[in-house]
């Protein structure tokens, strides 16, 4: 499995690296996950708190996906979901793969127009902002909502929530609580 993470700057780190830790053990235990990042134009970005990351991949050198992660904070939604080249390419990539939010990232995946007729949550502060986007069903009060191949995950540390949802989906519930296990994380 192919999973790649889109990265851009003013990201909130803990959306991105909290399921690429999940993504990262599962493939120690079972093998067969290859875990990816990309940016816009595959430069290096700083997050939000500072941390510098190269991506593998631009958008334009993106291998296939199987599961397309975008993650939230003030670049998601200030930047990045006003921009046409990254959203064409979100939708391009959901049209054909599995897709995921964490946080803010709801809010992309809403301007690309992926969540219309959707349930989709995404962090508390911006409940508000995502039902701006009128064919989007919001959901409160929960860590991650699934809509057939799209699933949002609420506020930042729910992104681990969502990253281990997904990996019981594919491997079973006694996997995933592993993968909880060994990150020493509270599996809901």
């Amino acid at each position: 499995m192919k999973i790649g993470i889109l990265l851009f700057d003013d990201v909130e780190e803990l959306d991105f690296v909290g399921p690429l830790e999940v993504f990262g053990v599962l493939g120690k235990l079972k093998g067969g996950i290859d875990t990816v990042t990309l940016s816009k134009n595959g430069r290096q970005i700083r997050g939000a708190y500072g941390l510098r990351v190269s991506p593998d991949f631009s958008l334009t050198d993106c291998p296939n996906l199987d599961l397309l992660i975008v993650p939230g904070g003030k670049g998601a939604r200030e930047q990045v979901r006003y921009d046409e080249g990254t959203l064409a390419f979100v939708r391009a990539r959901a049209a054909g793969t599995m897709i995921a939010s964490v946080c803010t990232g709801a809010l992309v995946l809403a301007q690309a127009g992926i969540l219309d007729g959707k349930k989709a949550t995404t962090h508390w502060s911006a409940l508000d902002t995502l039902r701006q986007y009128s064919k989007v069903q919001v959901v409160e009060g929960v860590r991650f909502a699934r809509d057939g191949k799209v699933i949002t995950s609420a506020g930042i540390s729910a992104g681990i929530d969502l990253a281990l949802e997904i990996a019981r989906e594919l491997y079973g519930e006694q996997v995933a609580a592993d993968v909880a296990r060994h990150m020493e994380f509270r599996y809901h």
